[in-house]
Protein backbone atom coordinates (compact mmCIF):
# COMPACT_ATOMS: atom_id res chain seq x y z
CA UNK A 1 0.00 0.00 0.00
CA UNK A 2 2.86 2.42 0.95
CA UNK A 3 4.79 1.56 -2.21
CA UNK A 4 1.71 2.18 -4.32
CA UNK A 5 1.14 5.54 -2.63
CA UNK A 6 4.76 6.62 -3.16
CA UNK A 7 4.67 5.47 -6.78
CA UNK A 8 1.46 7.39 -7.45
CA UNK A 9 2.84 10.56 -5.80
CA UNK A 10 6.10 10.37 -7.73
CA UNK A 11 4.26 9.58 -10.93
CA UNK A 12 1.97 12.55 -10.52
CA UNK A 13 4.88 14.83 -9.69
CA UNK A 14 6.77 13.85 -12.81
CA UNK A 15 3.69 14.14 -14.99
CA UNK A 16 2.84 17.56 -13.59
CA UNK A 17 6.40 18.74 -14.06
CA UNK A 18 6.37 17.49 -17.63
CA UNK A 19 3.09 19.28 -18.27
CA UNK A 20 4.39 22.57 -16.85
CA UNK A 21 7.66 22.30 -18.77
CA UNK A 22 5.68 21.86 -21.95
CA UNK A 23 4.08 25.32 -21.57
CA UNK A 24 3.05 26.69 -23.91
CA UNK A 25 1.76 23.32 -25.02
CA UNK A 26 2.02 22.19 -28.58
CA UNK A 27 -0.63 23.39 -30.99
CA UNK A 28 -0.91 20.54 -33.43
CA UNK A 29 -4.44 20.37 -34.75
CA UNK A 30 -3.28 18.48 -37.79
CA UNK A 31 -6.71 17.62 -39.11
CA UNK A 32 -5.20 16.38 -42.29
CA UNK A 33 -3.55 13.73 -40.15
CA UNK A 34 -0.16 12.04 -40.28
CA UNK A 35 1.04 9.30 -42.57
CA UNK A 36 -1.48 6.77 -41.25
CA UNK A 37 -4.41 9.19 -41.38
CA UNK A 38 -4.21 9.61 -37.61
CA UNK A 39 -5.62 12.82 -36.15
CA UNK A 40 -3.32 14.53 -33.69
CA UNK A 41 -5.00 16.36 -30.82
CA UNK A 42 -4.34 19.78 -29.39
CA UNK A 43 -2.79 19.29 -25.94
CA UNK A 44 -3.72 21.90 -23.36
CA UNK A 45 -2.01 22.27 -20.01
CA UNK A 46 -3.52 23.47 -16.71
CA UNK A 47 -2.95 27.17 -17.45
CA UNK A 48 -4.74 26.91 -20.79
CA UNK A 49 -7.80 24.86 -19.92
CA UNK A 50 -8.26 26.19 -16.36
CA UNK A 51 -9.87 23.06 -14.93
CA UNK A 52 -10.15 23.06 -11.14
CA UNK A 53 -8.99 19.62 -9.87
CA UNK A 54 -11.23 20.06 -6.81
CA UNK A 55 -14.28 19.62 -9.08
CA UNK A 56 -13.12 16.17 -10.18
CA UNK A 57 -14.60 13.15 -8.42
CA UNK A 58 -11.97 11.29 -6.31
CA UNK A 59 -13.50 8.01 -7.49
CA UNK A 60 -13.08 8.99 -11.14
CA UNK A 61 -9.44 9.81 -10.40
CA UNK A 62 -9.11 6.44 -8.67
CA UNK A 63 -10.45 4.61 -11.73
CA UNK A 64 -8.08 6.36 -14.16
CA UNK A 65 -5.14 5.84 -11.81
CA UNK A 66 -5.88 2.13 -11.36
CA UNK A 67 -6.08 1.62 -15.12
CA UNK A 68 -2.89 3.60 -15.74
CA UNK A 69 -1.04 1.67 -13.02
CA UNK A 70 -2.08 -1.53 -14.83
CA UNK A 71 -0.46 -0.24 -18.03
CA UNK A 72 -3.54 1.07 -19.85
CA UNK A 73 -4.49 4.52 -21.09
CA UNK A 74 -7.33 6.13 -19.19
CA UNK A 75 -9.00 9.55 -19.38
CA UNK A 76 -12.05 11.30 -18.03
CA UNK A 77 -14.11 11.99 -21.12
CA UNK A 78 -17.32 13.42 -22.56
CA UNK A 79 -19.76 15.67 -20.75
CA UNK A 80 -17.69 15.68 -17.55
CA UNK A 81 -14.78 17.35 -19.34
CA UNK A 82 -17.16 19.81 -20.99
CA UNK A 83 -18.65 20.78 -17.62
CA UNK A 84 -15.20 21.06 -16.01
CA UNK A 85 -14.13 23.45 -18.76
CA UNK A 86 -17.26 25.52 -18.07
CA UNK A 87 -16.47 25.59 -14.35
CA UNK A 88 -19.42 23.34 -13.46
CA UNK A 89 -19.14 20.36 -11.12
CA UNK A 90 -20.21 17.35 -13.22
CA UNK A 91 -22.99 15.11 -11.94
CA UNK A 92 -21.57 12.02 -13.65
CA UNK A 93 -18.11 10.95 -14.69
CA UNK A 94 -17.24 8.73 -17.65
CA UNK A 95 -13.85 7.18 -18.25
CA UNK A 96 -12.45 6.00 -21.60
CA UNK A 97 -9.63 3.49 -21.85
CA UNK A 98 -7.90 1.11 -24.26
CA UNK A 99 -8.58 -1.80 -21.89
CA UNK A 100 -11.32 -4.19 -22.94
CA UNK A 101 -14.45 -4.55 -20.75
CA UNK A 102 -13.17 -7.88 -19.41
CA UNK A 103 -9.80 -6.35 -18.50
CA UNK A 104 -11.50 -3.43 -16.75
CA UNK A 105 -13.75 -5.78 -14.78
CA UNK A 106 -10.74 -7.69 -13.42
CA UNK A 107 -9.28 -4.56 -11.84
CA UNK A 108 -12.26 -3.56 -9.71
CA UNK A 109 -14.18 -5.45 -7.06
CA UNK A 110 -17.60 -4.00 -7.90
CA UNK A 111 -17.62 -3.82 -11.68
CA UNK A 112 -20.38 -5.01 -14.01
CA UNK A 113 -20.40 -5.34 -17.79
CA UNK A 114 -23.62 -4.12 -19.38
CA UNK A 115 -24.91 -3.20 -22.81
CA UNK A 116 -25.74 -5.01 -26.03
CA UNK A 117 -25.09 -2.48 -28.76
CA UNK A 118 -21.76 -1.51 -27.17
CA UNK A 119 -20.48 -3.06 -23.97
CA UNK A 120 -19.52 -0.77 -21.10
CA UNK A 121 -18.45 -1.35 -17.49
CA UNK A 122 -20.15 0.16 -14.46
CA UNK A 123 -17.70 0.55 -11.56
CA UNK A 124 -19.47 1.19 -8.25
CA UNK A 125 -18.12 3.15 -5.28
CA UNK A 126 -20.91 3.20 -2.73
CA UNK A 127 -23.73 5.13 -4.41
CA UNK A 128 -21.47 6.67 -7.07
CA UNK A 129 -21.24 5.00 -10.45
CA UNK A 130 -18.31 5.53 -12.83
CA UNK A 131 -19.00 4.40 -16.39
CA UNK A 132 -15.95 2.97 -18.19
CA UNK A 133 -15.92 2.46 -21.96
CA UNK A 134 -13.30 1.04 -24.27
CA UNK A 135 -12.07 3.25 -27.13
CA UNK A 136 -14.37 2.65 -30.08
CA UNK A 137 -13.00 2.08 -33.55
CA UNK A 138 -14.22 3.44 -36.85
CA UNK A 139 -17.75 2.29 -37.63
CA UNK A 140 -17.59 -0.94 -39.59
CA UNK A 141 -19.68 -1.18 -42.74
CA UNK A 142 -20.54 -4.75 -41.75
CA UNK A 143 -22.11 -3.61 -38.47
CA UNK A 144 -25.78 -4.65 -38.36
CA UNK A 145 -28.19 -1.81 -39.25
CA UNK A 146 -31.92 -1.46 -39.70
CA UNK A 147 -33.56 -0.46 -42.98
CA UNK A 148 -33.14 3.22 -42.12
CA UNK A 149 -29.39 3.01 -41.46
CA UNK A 150 -29.52 2.99 -37.64
CA UNK A 151 -26.65 0.98 -36.17
CA UNK A 152 -28.07 -1.89 -34.11
CA UNK A 153 -24.90 -3.39 -32.64
CA UNK A 154 -21.27 -2.32 -32.81
CA UNK A 155 -18.59 -3.67 -30.48
CA UNK A 156 -15.65 -2.55 -32.59
CA UNK A 157 -12.74 -1.35 -30.46
CA UNK A 158 -10.09 1.02 -31.77
CA UNK A 159 -7.62 3.82 -31.10
CA UNK A 160 -8.20 6.99 -29.13
CA UNK A 161 -8.40 9.25 -32.20
CA UNK A 162 -11.03 6.91 -33.69
CA UNK A 163 -12.98 7.06 -30.46
CA UNK A 164 -12.95 10.87 -30.63
CA UNK A 165 -14.34 10.76 -34.17
CA UNK A 166 -17.11 8.39 -33.10
CA UNK A 167 -18.41 10.85 -30.47
CA UNK A 168 -21.37 13.02 -31.33
CA UNK A 169 -20.37 16.64 -30.67
CA UNK A 170 -17.05 18.47 -30.66
CA UNK A 171 -17.59 19.70 -27.11
CA UNK A 172 -17.95 16.07 -25.94
CA UNK A 173 -14.83 14.78 -27.73
CA UNK A 174 -12.17 15.95 -25.28
CA UNK A 175 -10.11 13.82 -22.89
CA UNK A 176 -8.79 14.89 -19.48
CA UNK A 177 -5.95 13.13 -17.69
CA UNK A 178 -6.11 13.90 -13.95
CA UNK A 179 -2.53 12.68 -13.43
CA UNK A 180 -0.91 15.15 -15.85
CA UNK A 181 -3.82 17.61 -15.76
CA UNK A 182 -3.80 17.86 -19.54
CA UNK A 183 -6.73 17.99 -21.98
CA UNK A 184 -6.60 16.36 -25.42
CA UNK A 185 -8.82 18.12 -27.97
CA UNK A 186 -9.27 16.29 -31.29
CA UNK A 187 -11.99 18.32 -33.01
CA UNK A 188 -11.79 21.91 -31.82
CA UNK A 189 -14.09 21.47 -28.86
CA UNK A 190 -12.33 24.15 -26.82
CA UNK A 191 -12.94 26.74 -29.54
CA UNK A 192 -16.62 25.73 -29.82
CA UNK A 193 -17.07 26.04 -26.05
CA UNK A 194 -15.61 29.54 -26.13
CA UNK A 195 -17.87 30.42 -29.09
CA UNK A 196 -20.87 28.78 -27.36
CA UNK A 197 -21.54 26.71 -30.45
CA UNK A 198 -22.86 23.16 -30.71
CA UNK A 199 -21.43 21.30 -33.68
CA UNK A 200 -21.76 17.64 -34.63
CA UNK A 201 -18.66 15.70 -35.69
CA UNK A 202 -18.69 14.47 -39.28
CA UNK A 203 -21.54 14.72 -41.75
CA UNK A 204 -24.68 15.60 -39.76
CA UNK A 205 -27.13 13.66 -41.93
CA UNK A 206 -25.09 10.46 -41.70
CA UNK A 207 -24.59 10.84 -37.94
CA UNK A 208 -28.30 11.39 -37.32
CA UNK A 209 -29.13 8.38 -39.44
CA UNK A 210 -26.70 6.20 -37.43
CA UNK A 211 -28.40 7.23 -34.18
CA UNK A 212 -31.54 9.43 -34.40
CA UNK A 213 -31.40 10.06 -30.64
CA UNK A 214 -28.59 12.51 -31.41
CA UNK A 215 -31.27 14.92 -32.63
CA UNK A 216 -32.77 14.94 -29.12
CA UNK A 217 -29.33 15.31 -27.57
CA UNK A 218 -28.43 18.34 -29.66
CA UNK A 219 -31.66 20.02 -28.51
CA UNK A 220 -30.99 19.17 -24.85
CA UNK A 221 -27.42 20.46 -24.90
CA UNK A 222 -28.37 23.63 -26.76
CA UNK A 223 -31.07 24.44 -24.20
CA UNK A 224 -29.06 23.37 -21.16
CA UNK A 225 -25.83 25.17 -22.09
CA UNK A 226 -27.52 28.07 -23.89
CA UNK A 227 -25.42 27.34 -26.95
CA UNK A 228 -26.42 28.00 -30.53
CA UNK A 229 -26.64 25.04 -32.92
CA UNK A 230 -24.29 25.18 -35.88
CA UNK A 231 -26.42 25.77 -39.02
CA UNK A 232 -24.98 22.71 -40.77
CA UNK A 233 -25.85 20.56 -37.74
CA UNK A 234 -29.37 22.01 -37.43
CA UNK A 235 -30.46 21.91 -41.08
CA UNK A 236 -31.24 18.16 -41.42
CA UNK A 237 -33.13 17.81 -38.10
CA UNK A 238 -36.59 18.87 -39.25
CA UNK A 239 -36.45 16.56 -42.28
CA UNK A 240 -35.01 13.57 -40.40
CA UNK A 241 -37.18 13.89 -37.28
CA UNK A 242 -39.44 10.92 -38.27
CA UNK A 243 -36.43 8.60 -37.86
CA UNK A 244 -36.91 8.84 -34.08
CA UNK A 245 -39.98 6.61 -34.53
CA UNK A 246 -37.58 3.74 -35.31
CA UNK A 247 -35.69 4.05 -32.03
CA UNK A 248 -36.69 1.65 -29.22
CA UNK A 249 -39.19 3.30 -26.89
CA UNK A 250 -36.96 2.66 -23.86
CA UNK A 251 -34.13 4.74 -25.34
CA UNK A 252 -36.46 7.56 -26.28
CA UNK A 253 -37.91 7.54 -22.76
CA UNK A 254 -34.43 7.69 -21.17
CA UNK A 255 -33.47 10.64 -23.35
CA UNK A 256 -36.74 12.45 -22.69
CA UNK A 257 -36.27 11.90 -18.96
CA UNK A 258 -32.80 13.45 -19.13
CA UNK A 259 -34.26 16.33 -21.11
CA UNK A 260 -37.09 16.99 -18.67
CA UNK A 261 -34.92 16.61 -15.56
CA UNK A 262 -31.98 18.63 -16.85
CA UNK A 263 -32.99 21.74 -14.92
CA UNK A 264 -33.85 23.39 -18.23
CA UNK A 265 -36.97 21.43 -19.15
CA UNK A 266 -39.02 24.39 -20.35
CA UNK A 267 -36.20 25.64 -22.56
CA UNK A 268 -35.71 22.10 -23.92
CA UNK A 269 -39.37 21.74 -24.89
CA UNK A 270 -39.33 25.15 -26.55
CA UNK A 271 -36.24 24.08 -28.47
CA UNK A 272 -37.96 20.81 -29.45
CA UNK A 273 -40.82 22.79 -30.96
CA UNK A 274 -38.40 25.14 -32.70
CA UNK A 275 -36.60 22.22 -34.36
CA UNK A 276 -39.85 20.42 -35.21
CA UNK A 277 -39.12 17.43 -32.98
CA UNK A 278 -42.13 17.62 -30.66
CA UNK A 279 -44.70 16.07 -33.03
CA UNK A 280 -45.25 12.44 -32.13
CA UNK A 281 -42.67 12.37 -29.32
CA UNK A 282 -45.11 13.58 -26.70
CA UNK A 283 -48.49 13.74 -28.44
CA UNK A 284 -49.79 16.11 -25.77
CA UNK A 285 -47.33 18.78 -26.86
CA UNK A 286 -48.97 18.89 -30.30
CA UNK A 287 -52.06 20.43 -28.70
CA UNK A 288 -51.45 21.43 -25.07
CA UNK A 289 -48.85 24.12 -25.73
CA UNK A 290 -51.22 25.73 -28.24
CA UNK A 291 -54.00 26.12 -25.63
CA UNK A 292 -53.66 29.06 -23.20
CA UNK A 293 -54.77 27.11 -20.11
CA UNK A 294 -52.74 24.02 -21.01
CA UNK A 295 -49.63 26.02 -21.87
CA UNK A 296 -49.81 27.87 -18.55
CA UNK A 297 -50.21 24.62 -16.60
CA UNK A 298 -47.30 22.88 -18.34
CA UNK A 299 -45.11 25.97 -18.07
CA UNK A 300 -45.76 26.19 -14.32
CA UNK A 301 -45.03 22.48 -13.85
CA UNK A 302 -41.76 22.64 -15.77
CA UNK A 303 -40.69 25.87 -14.07
CA UNK A 304 -41.25 24.27 -10.65
CA UNK A 305 -39.31 21.19 -11.75
CA UNK A 306 -36.40 23.30 -13.00
CA UNK A 307 -36.32 25.22 -9.73
CA UNK A 308 -36.18 22.00 -7.70
CA UNK A 309 -33.33 20.64 -9.85
CA UNK A 310 -31.33 23.84 -9.44
CA UNK A 311 -31.89 23.76 -5.67
CA UNK A 312 -30.60 20.18 -5.53
CA UNK A 313 -33.98 18.75 -4.54
CA UNK A 314 -35.40 15.49 -5.82
CA UNK A 315 -37.79 15.38 -8.75
CA UNK A 316 -40.42 12.70 -9.29
CA UNK A 317 -40.67 11.51 -12.91
CA UNK A 318 -44.22 10.39 -12.16
CA UNK A 319 -45.23 13.90 -11.11
CA UNK A 320 -43.52 15.40 -14.15
CA UNK A 321 -45.24 13.15 -16.69
CA UNK A 322 -48.55 13.41 -14.81
CA UNK A 323 -48.31 17.18 -15.29
CA UNK A 324 -47.46 16.94 -18.98
CA UNK A 325 -50.31 14.54 -19.71
CA UNK A 326 -52.94 16.05 -17.41
CA UNK A 327 -54.83 18.07 -19.98
CA UNK A 328 -55.19 15.05 -22.23
CA UNK A 329 -56.63 13.16 -19.26
CA UNK A 330 -58.87 16.11 -18.42
CA UNK A 331 -60.25 16.28 -21.95
CA UNK A 332 -61.06 12.56 -22.05
CA UNK A 333 -62.44 12.66 -18.49
CA UNK A 334 -64.97 15.28 -19.50
CA UNK A 335 -65.85 13.36 -22.66
CA UNK A 336 -66.60 10.17 -20.70
CA UNK A 337 -68.78 12.09 -18.24
CA UNK A 338 -70.63 13.76 -21.09
CA UNK A 339 -71.35 10.28 -22.41
CA UNK A 340 -73.03 9.40 -19.09
CA UNK A 341 -70.16 7.75 -17.20
CA UNK A 342 -69.81 8.37 -13.47
CA UNK A 343 -66.92 10.75 -12.54
CA UNK A 344 -64.57 8.33 -10.79
CA UNK A 345 -64.81 5.48 -13.36
CA UNK A 346 -64.60 8.14 -16.09
CA UNK A 347 -61.32 9.40 -14.66
CA UNK A 348 -59.84 5.90 -14.59
CA UNK A 349 -60.95 5.24 -18.17
CA UNK A 350 -59.40 8.53 -19.28
CA UNK A 351 -56.12 7.67 -17.54
CA UNK A 352 -56.05 4.25 -19.22
CA UNK A 353 -56.59 5.78 -22.66
CA UNK A 354 -53.83 8.36 -22.24
CA UNK A 355 -51.28 5.96 -20.79
CA UNK A 356 -52.00 3.35 -23.48
CA UNK A 357 -51.45 5.97 -26.20
CA UNK A 358 -48.18 7.11 -24.63
CA UNK A 359 -46.82 3.60 -24.25
CA UNK A 360 -46.52 3.39 -28.01
CA UNK A 361 -44.03 6.28 -27.98
CA UNK A 362 -42.47 6.17 -24.53
CA UNK A 363 -41.72 3.06 -22.50
CA UNK A 364 -43.12 4.42 -19.25
CA UNK A 365 -41.94 2.28 -16.37
CA UNK A 366 -44.64 0.58 -14.35
CA UNK A 367 -43.79 2.50 -11.16
CA UNK A 368 -43.92 5.85 -12.96
CA UNK A 369 -47.28 5.00 -14.52
CA UNK A 370 -48.57 3.91 -11.08
CA UNK A 371 -47.46 7.21 -9.53
CA UNK A 372 -49.22 9.11 -12.31
CA UNK A 373 -52.47 7.24 -11.71
CA UNK A 374 -52.29 7.94 -7.97
CA UNK A 375 -51.77 11.67 -8.52
CA UNK A 376 -54.65 11.89 -11.00
CA UNK A 377 -57.01 9.77 -8.88
CA UNK A 378 -56.48 12.02 -5.84
CA UNK A 379 -57.71 15.16 -7.60
CA UNK A 380 -61.48 14.62 -7.19
CA UNK A 381 -60.91 13.63 -3.57
CA UNK A 382 -59.48 17.06 -2.77
CA UNK A 383 -62.89 18.53 -3.57
CA UNK A 384 -64.57 16.40 -0.87
CA UNK A 385 -64.18 18.43 2.30
CA UNK A 386 -66.82 16.89 4.54
CA UNK A 387 -66.67 14.52 7.50
CA UNK A 388 -63.85 12.03 7.56
CA UNK A 389 -62.88 12.33 3.88
CA UNK A 390 -60.14 14.99 4.37
CA UNK A 391 -58.65 13.01 7.27
CA UNK A 392 -58.49 9.83 5.20
CA UNK A 393 -56.76 11.70 2.39
CA UNK A 394 -54.07 12.86 4.84
CA UNK A 395 -53.04 9.20 5.21
CA UNK A 396 -52.37 8.79 1.46
CA UNK A 397 -48.74 7.95 0.67
CA UNK A 398 -48.77 10.30 -2.33
CA UNK A 399 -50.45 13.21 -0.52
CA UNK A 400 -47.57 15.63 -1.06
CA UNK A 401 -47.36 14.95 -4.79
CA UNK A 402 -51.13 15.10 -5.15
CA UNK A 403 -51.31 18.37 -3.19
CA UNK A 404 -48.53 19.97 -5.26
CA UNK A 405 -50.43 18.92 -8.36
CA UNK A 406 -53.61 20.52 -6.97
CA UNK A 407 -51.72 23.78 -6.37
CA UNK A 408 -50.58 23.77 -10.01
CA UNK A 409 -54.21 23.42 -11.11
CA UNK A 410 -55.16 26.36 -8.89
CA UNK A 411 -52.26 28.53 -10.07
CA UNK A 412 -53.07 27.87 -13.71
CA UNK A 413 -56.67 29.00 -13.22
CA UNK A 414 -58.22 25.57 -13.70
CA UNK A 415 -59.56 25.56 -10.11
CA UNK A 416 -60.48 28.25 -7.61
CA UNK A 417 -57.43 29.29 -5.56
CA UNK A 418 -59.59 28.93 -2.42
CA UNK A 419 -59.42 25.14 -2.70
CA UNK A 420 -55.63 25.09 -2.60
CA UNK A 421 -55.54 27.56 0.28
CA UNK A 422 -58.06 25.47 2.23
CA UNK A 423 -55.98 22.32 1.86
CA UNK A 424 -52.74 24.12 2.66
CA UNK A 425 -54.26 25.30 5.94
CA UNK A 426 -55.80 21.88 6.64
CA UNK A 427 -52.51 20.01 6.14
CA UNK A 428 -50.58 22.44 8.34
CA UNK A 429 -53.28 22.85 11.01
CA UNK A 430 -53.79 21.10 14.33
CA UNK A 431 -56.89 19.09 15.26
CA UNK A 432 -58.95 22.12 16.38
CA UNK A 433 -58.01 24.15 13.30
CA UNK A 434 -58.92 21.28 11.02
CA UNK A 435 -62.35 20.90 12.63
CA UNK A 436 -62.91 24.62 12.20
CA UNK A 437 -61.94 24.46 8.52
CA UNK A 438 -64.39 21.63 7.89
CA UNK A 439 -67.13 23.51 9.75
CA UNK A 440 -66.72 26.69 7.67
CA UNK A 441 -66.22 24.92 4.36
CA UNK A 442 -68.03 26.58 1.43
CA UNK A 443 -71.42 25.00 0.74
CA UNK A 444 -70.78 24.08 -2.90
CA UNK A 445 -67.43 22.29 -3.09
CA UNK A 446 -67.99 21.04 -6.61
CA UNK A 447 -68.69 24.43 -8.20
CA UNK A 448 -65.08 24.96 -9.25
CA UNK A 449 -64.36 21.40 -10.33
CA UNK A 450 -62.72 21.16 -13.71
CA UNK A 451 -64.00 17.63 -14.06
CA UNK A 452 -67.53 18.25 -12.88
CA UNK A 453 -68.97 17.07 -16.19
CA UNK A 454 -72.72 16.78 -16.68
CA UNK A 455 -75.23 17.69 -13.98
CA UNK A 456 -75.66 14.89 -11.46
CA UNK A 457 -78.95 13.14 -10.83
CA UNK A 458 -80.97 14.28 -7.85
CA UNK A 459 -81.62 11.67 -5.19
CA UNK A 460 -84.86 11.33 -3.28
CA UNK A 461 -85.32 10.48 0.37
CA UNK A 462 -83.64 12.50 3.09
CA UNK A 463 -82.66 9.42 5.06
CA UNK A 464 -81.02 7.77 2.09
CA UNK A 465 -79.03 10.92 1.31
CA UNK A 466 -77.77 11.15 4.86
CA UNK A 467 -76.63 7.56 4.81
CA UNK A 468 -74.83 8.06 1.48
CA UNK A 469 -72.87 11.01 2.82
CA UNK A 470 -72.05 9.22 6.04
CA UNK A 471 -70.88 6.06 4.35
CA UNK A 472 -68.74 7.86 1.78
CA UNK A 473 -66.47 9.46 4.36
CA UNK A 474 -65.37 6.41 6.34
CA UNK A 475 -66.48 3.29 8.14
CA UNK A 476 -68.39 5.08 10.88
CA UNK A 477 -70.83 7.66 9.62
CA UNK A 478 -72.14 8.86 12.98
CA UNK A 479 -70.56 12.30 12.81
CA UNK A 480 -71.42 12.82 9.18
CA UNK A 481 -75.10 12.14 9.59
CA UNK A 482 -75.13 15.36 11.66
CA UNK A 483 -73.85 17.34 8.67
CA UNK A 484 -75.60 20.56 7.75
CA UNK A 485 -78.04 20.50 4.81
CA UNK A 486 -75.50 22.40 2.71
CA UNK A 487 -73.01 19.57 3.17
CA UNK A 488 -75.63 16.96 2.36
CA UNK A 489 -76.38 18.84 -0.84
CA UNK A 490 -72.82 18.19 -1.90
CA UNK A 491 -73.41 14.43 -1.96
CA UNK A 492 -74.74 14.24 -5.55
CA UNK A 493 -71.27 15.27 -6.79
CA UNK A 494 -70.09 11.86 -5.57
CA UNK A 495 -71.48 8.38 -5.91
CA UNK A 496 -72.88 6.86 -2.68
CA UNK A 497 -70.51 4.38 -1.12
CA UNK A 498 -73.37 2.26 0.22
CA UNK A 499 -73.62 -0.82 -1.99
CA UNK A 500 -76.90 -2.29 -3.21
CA UNK A 501 -76.29 -5.26 -0.94
CA UNK A 502 -76.18 -2.96 2.11
CA UNK A 503 -79.40 -1.24 1.06
CA UNK A 504 -81.18 -4.55 0.54
CA UNK A 505 -79.84 -5.85 3.86
CA UNK A 506 -81.22 -2.82 5.68
CA UNK A 507 -84.62 -3.24 4.11
CA UNK A 508 -84.73 -6.97 4.84
CA UNK A 509 -83.90 -6.49 8.50
CA UNK A 510 -87.07 -4.45 9.15
CA UNK A 511 -90.20 -6.21 10.42
CA UNK A 512 -93.87 -5.14 10.00
CA UNK A 513 -96.49 -5.40 7.33
CA UNK A 514 -95.84 -6.51 3.78
CA UNK A 515 -96.50 -3.02 2.47
CA UNK A 516 -93.87 -1.25 4.59
CA UNK A 517 -90.84 -3.32 3.38
CA UNK A 518 -91.87 -2.69 -0.23
CA UNK A 519 -91.77 1.06 0.28
CA UNK A 520 -88.41 0.85 2.03
CA UNK A 521 -86.98 -1.28 -0.75
CA UNK A 522 -88.10 1.25 -3.35
CA UNK A 523 -86.43 4.05 -1.42
CA UNK A 524 -83.24 2.05 -1.09
CA UNK A 525 -83.04 1.54 -4.85
CA UNK A 526 -83.61 5.24 -5.38
CA UNK A 527 -80.91 6.15 -2.87
CA UNK A 528 -78.34 4.16 -4.81
CA UNK A 529 -79.17 6.00 -8.00
CA UNK A 530 -80.45 2.86 -9.69
CA UNK A 531 -77.01 1.25 -9.52
CA UNK A 532 -76.77 -2.44 -10.13
CA UNK A 533 -74.33 -4.95 -8.67
CA UNK A 534 -71.73 -4.13 -11.37
CA UNK A 535 -71.52 -0.41 -10.58
CA UNK A 536 -67.99 0.63 -9.68
CA UNK A 537 -67.48 1.76 -6.05
CA UNK A 538 -66.77 5.43 -5.56
CA UNK A 539 -64.95 7.71 -3.17
CA UNK A 540 -61.88 6.56 -1.27
CA UNK A 541 -61.95 3.04 -2.71
CA UNK A 542 -61.31 4.31 -6.22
Amino acid sequence: MIKKLIRSILGRGKAAAAAESAEPVKKSRAKAGTAGGKIEPDVLGPKQHGIDPALVSPNAVRVTQTLQDAGYKAFIVGGAVRDLLLGIKPKDFDVATNATPEQVKQLFRRAFIIGRRFQIVHVMFGQELIEVTTFRGASAEAAPKDEHGRVLRDNTFGEQHEDATRRDFTINAMYYDPASQTVLDYHGGIADIRDKKLRIIGEPEARYREDPVRMLRVVRFAAKLKFSIDPASSAPIRVMAPLIDNVPAARVFDEMLKLLMSGHALACLQQLRKEGLHHGLLPLLDVVLEQPLGEKFVSLALANTDARVKEGKGVSPGFLFASLLWHQVLEKWRAYQAAGEYPIPALHLAADDVLDAQTEKLALQRKIASDMRDIWAMQPRFERRVGKAPYKLLEHLRLRAGFDFLLLRCQSGELDAELGEWWEAFIAGNAAEREELIARKPADTASGSAGAGPKKRKRRGGRSRSKSVGDSGGNDGGDEQQAAPAEVADAPARKPAATPAEAVGEAGSEGGSAEAPKRRRRRSRTSTGGAGPDEAPTGDDQ
